[in-house]
């Protein structure tokens, strides 16, 4: 079984350095694919200093799903795995998707440990029912896919600036395919979370976009939409209740929201139309093949 690595980063040298020692000592004999996004911190120069990366993929776009894209198109796997920057695979994570792999899976899962200040904290398998269908959703920086697999949902959608791993697993439901969760298929994450403001306009475009292209404009949608939508603000109520927050916040943050569920809702209804296929996915993998500004291939060469 060749395993294919694709690593996306952006201004992260540090953590990639880390995360690509990990996957040297844990699958050595893995195709590893760096994507480097307009970093500024000096990762082009790292990474051609290594001796363990087979390509360094430069791109321009600052869009995570461009660059998940660009290091599949580049992957020449037949199983493709995705691993963030700020993540360490651990000891068990290759015997975990190999095994995965020979029973036949689509695609599998695991956990992400993320160290909190009581300790370490572990995701679970997370599913969720809309519209009939039980979604398995999957950790964009930890899964690994059948190679068929990403060839029918056509990759990740460029068109969402966040939501592409959950865009994704809605459209793997659609076509029949299931994702498997191991815990053996285990990563660490080396990011602390700390200083990351979430920008309620992107999410709520994203969800509403994806649900909508996915399921259609049914009530199911616009009540899950909403009933996030009323979750978030809520929680700024609290903070204006607490002294936190001023009330120009809570009705700022409140138009905000519901101004990007509405064109969210539209382009996700555009995206419908221009994509009738099983796949659902109008800027999708096939969708274009000049990713790349720039590439660095070892692959060839014994040595550099």
């Amino acid at each position: 079984m060749d395993i294919s690595v694709v690593v996306p980063t952006l201004n992260g040298r540090e953590r990639l350095s880390t995360c690509l020692d990990a996957l040297d000592d844990h699958v050595p004999d893995a195709e590893v694919v760096v994507v480097n996004g307009p970093s500024a911190d000096g990762t082009t120069g790292m990474v051609r200093e290594r001796d363990d990366v087979s390509a360094l993929i430069e791109v321009s776009d600052r869009n995570l799903n461009v660059a998940r894209n660009a290091g599949i198109a580049e992957a020449t796997g037949d199983v493709v795995a995705l691993v963030g920057h700020d993540v360490v695979v651990e000891e068990s994570w290759r015997d975990g998707v190999v095994e995965a792999m020979d029973d036949g899976v689509a695609a599998v899962t695991g956990p992400v440990h993320r160290a909190v200040r009581a300790g370490m904290t572990t995701e679970d398998r997370e599913t969720r029912t809309i519209a009939g269908r039980e979604v398995t959703y999957f950790a964009g920086e930890n899964v690994a896919f059948e190679r068929e697999t990403l060839e029918n949902v056509d990759g990740f959608d460029e068109n969402l600036l966040t939501g592409g791993a959950r865009d994704c697993a809605h459209r793997l439901t659609h076509q029949g395919f299931s994702v498997s969760w191991s815990s053996d298929v285990c990563v660490e994450s080396t990011d602390d979370g700390e200083g990351v403001d979430r920008d309620w306009g992107v999410k709520y475009h994203a969800l509403s976009y994806r649900l909508v292209k996915n399921y259609g404009p049914r009530l199911t949608v616009f009540r899950r939409t909403l009933q996030d939508a009323v979750d978030d603000v809520t929680s700024v109520a609290r903070k204006l209740v607490a002294g936190d927050a001023q009330p120009s916040s809570w009705i700022n943050s409140g138009k905000h929201v519901l101004r990007n569920i509405a064109t969210g809702t539209r382009d996700g209804v555009r995206a419908r139309v221009e994509d009738r296929t099983d796949a659902r996915n109008p800027a999708g993998l096939s969708s274009r093949a000049d990713r790349a500004v720039e590439r660095y291939d070892w692959r060839e060469n014994e040595q550099r």
